[in-house]
């Protein structure tokens, strides 16, 4: 509960990102003093403030701290990232040329995810986990700023007279709130707003609880640790070739045909596991991978349709310059408490079934219950995207729909 109130309010630095002159070096300097922090905020975890004791009220303390110390430097670098995409590549091919690139930078990152799994034993040892995690700290600081450098030479050059456009300058609450309400009038806003909730919902979802599904879904003669771990890094590694091979598709069919697309394949999916059930270990395998890399693999995407918003919502009211940070900030308020509800919603289901208890009696319920989660969360969601997404209109141009 605390996270997701401290999530909301993060979104609400916004309006302060969208009120300042010259945005885009604004926008540069977010990323530069936010990556050292983002970086400390990702090593906090990981080193104990003691050593704990179970049930030792300190251990929770860093908890709390280091999540929302992360979620803090998070919404800063990665908002001004999202901003920097819809104003500086203005048209969709160059939009998905930097969505092209950011996936090759994000499969050269994914690896470390099973590097990380295979030599901490899946987090077993946490001393060997450490000194990694530091090395992909520093990397990680050292892109972002060889990548900010490089971004500075596309930055549109503005003139004076836009830079003090009503749009950029301190606007007051009533302004904001004005803007704010124009902006959530849009249906296909409200429309995304429901798709991107679920979307991260389903994703947070199979992030945190895959593995514990698969630690007690599929014994370990059948599926070893080294093979688990191979099973959660192609679900970080395999998204990024797919959004890479369907590059042509994206300028084929367009985005929005995509999305779509996927909505029914992991529904599919989740349909094909319920009817072979848990016992199919093989397909259960496979069924967990494919909706992990489906749900990943879209959720890169959509960024597209957010970017067209944003150019549909300039035109339509015929502002001096785009709102992208509080289309952006809007975005990240009502989807953001998905990432704090997922884990407490299925958490607290398990408990139910006993989680956690040493109780042999109940494992069979757990598991039945591990079962339907895996099958029944994942095709209730699809049904409401596809419901959802099919209502909406702002598309591509290569979706031969006029965005109004």
């Amino acid at each position: 509960m605390i996270l997701m109130i401290w999530s909301a309010l993060n979104t609400l630095t916004g309006y302060f990102h969208n009120s300042r002159a010259d945005c885009c070096a604004h926008h540069y300097g977010s990323v530069l003093y936010g990556a050292p922090l983002y970086e400390i905020a990702f090593l906090l975890p990981w080193f104990p403030w003691k050593y704990y004791l179970e049930g030792d009220w300190l251990s929770g303390l860093h908890l709390m701290v280091s999540l929302c110390a992360f979620d803090s430097t998070l919404t800063l670098v990665q908002q001004a990232q999202c901003i920097l995409l819809a104003e500086i590549f203005t048209s969709q091919e160059s939009r998905l040329q930097f969505i092209k690139i950011n996936q090759v930078a994000s499969l050269v990152g994914s690896p470390s995810i099973l590097f990380c799994g295979l030599i901490s034993d899946n987090l077993e040892n946490l001393p060997r986990f450490q000194p990694v995690a530091i090395v992909i700290a520093v990397l990680a600081v050292a892109s972002l700023f060889t990548g900010v450098y490089h971004l500075r030479n596309f930055a549109p050059q503005r003139s004076l007279e836009k830079n003090l456009s009503e749009s950029e300058q301190y606007l007051p609450w009533t302004s904001v709130i004005s803007l704010m309400r124009q902006i959530l009038t849009q249906k296909n806003l409200r429309l995304f707003l429901i798709m991107n909730f679920f979307q991260v919902f389903h994703l947070t979802f199979f992030s945190n609880f895959m593995m514990i599904f698969a630690e007690n879904l599929i014994p370990r003669d059948v599926l070893p640790s080294s093979l688990r771990s191979i099973m959660y890094g192609a679900g970080f590694i395999c998204p990024q070739c797919l959004v890479l091979i369907s590059q042509s598709w994206l300028k084929k069919f367009g985005y929005y045909k995509i999305i779509l697309i996927s909505f029914y394949l992991k529904g599919t999916a989740s349909v094909v596991m319920l009817l072979l059930g848990q016992q199919s270990y093989f397909f259960l395998t496979l069924c967990l991978t494919i909706i992990m890399v489906i749900v990943q693999a879209s959720f890169c995407l959509l960024h597209l349709p957010l970017a067209d918003m944003i150019d549909a919502d300039l035109l339509k009211f015929n502002r001096q310059s785009p709102l992208s940070t509080m289309v952006f900030g809007i975005n990240a308020l009502f989807t953001k408490p998905a990432q704090a509800l997922a884990p407490v919603m299925i958490l607290s289901r398990l408990n139910h079934f006993g989680y956690g208890n040493s109780n042999k009696s109940s494992i069979v319920e757990l598991h039945d219950a591990m079962f339907n989660l895996i099958c029944l969360v994942p095709l209730g969601i699809a049904l409401i995207q596809i419901l959802v997404w099919n209502l909406f209109s702002v598309k591509s141009k290569t979706d031969s729909t006029e965005m109004p």
